[in-house]
């Protein structure tokens, strides 16, 4: 009996993949059952426009058609070259140590993240994109700069799969640096709590879109820090800079709610007016809700 969409999400929960021994084998069943959960969802056909093809129009020459396609689809679809659907993308991840947290969350923000990252930059490459990486906390720790090949994944993959988190956050200056590092102009795909001055991260994300390239948000959060519900009064530590705080949280919950839903309300009108993608993903949410936000920003662009 065939999956539904629902029983083909199972398989993309991070308690799921988490247990996977390589973070290459978990980002290829990431990828792998992401499209074919695809298939079977209202976006049918949505993947062989992402994949390698793009719809017949008038003025395309016959001979481009791929009749494969049109034997299994009955749509007409012309088959694209390297050049014309070559994309480069760098993808920045926050590994700071405040992403070094799990409460309710399957996994930690920073293991989401990592494989988040991973998954896409499988994505990626074996659509013959450009996949560059960068790992920042105060600084930007690692930058790999660009590249296409499947050889060159590897080496993403490592950088990946060996980070620790560790530091403070100073997102703001990372991405300034970030813009410095870019060149050429593409997707840039940050992937952060963004636990930081708001103000400042804004003005940094404008300066990116600003110099015209595609910016696309993924805010990681555990569950917990959305509606701060724990049961018992405690030491709470802040996880950068040490520092300590003896609460009940009941008697500050509503108080934080508010503050916590203004801030991130904050931060997602100013990016979408400017045009920047904006995409709230907590860590017990299947991976396919992120990379559907991706490839419809994505297939925008071919």
């Amino acid at each position: 009996m065939a999956l539904d969409r629902t029983q083909y999400r199972t398989f993309l929960e991070p308690k799921v993949i988490s247990k996977l021994a390589s973070l290459e084998l978990k980002a290829r069943n990431v990828v792998e059952g992401f499209m074919v959960g695809l298939h079977k969802s209202p976006y049918h056909g949505f993947s062989v426009e992402f994949s390698e093809h793009r719809p017949y129009m008038q003025g395309d020459q016959l001979k481009d058609i791929d009749w494969k396609v049109l034997a299994k689809s009955d749509r007409y679809y012309i088959k694209q070259y390297e050049e014309e659907t070559n994309l480069i993308a760098h993808i920045f991840v926050d590994v700071s140590k405040s992403m070094d947290f799990k409460n309710e969350g399957a996994v930690t923000k920073l293991e989401y993240a990592k494989i988040l990252a991973a998954s896409l930059s499988y994505m990626l490459i074996h659509q013959q994109d450009s996949v560059g990486l960068g790992l920042f906390s105060d600084k930007l720790e690692t930058y790999l700069p660009p590249k296409s090949s499947r050889v060159y994944l590897k080496n993403i993959l490592i950088e990946i799969n060996n980070v620790i988190a560790s530091n403070k956050t100073n997102t703001a200056e990372c991405l300034n640096s970030v813009s410095e590092k870019i060149k050429r102009r593409g997707m840039v795909i940050l992937i952060s709590d963004f636990f930081d001055d708001v103000e400042k991260v804004l003005t940094a994300l404008k300066k990116l879109h600003y110099k015209k390239n595609d910016v696309i948000l993924f805010q990681i959060l555990d569950p917990i820090e959305e509606n701060f519900a724990f049961e018992k009064s405690g030491v709470f530590v802040d996880l950068e800079t040490r520092e300590e705080m003896t609460t009940q949280p009941h008697q500050i919950q509503a108080a934080y709610q508010t503050a916590f839903k203004e801030y991130l309300s904050r931060l997602k009108k100013e990016c979408l007016s400017f045009g920047i993608e904006y995409n709230l993903i907590n860590t017990n949410e299947p991976f396919d809700t992120a990379l559907l936000s991706f490839i419809k920003r994505r297939s925008k662009l071919l």
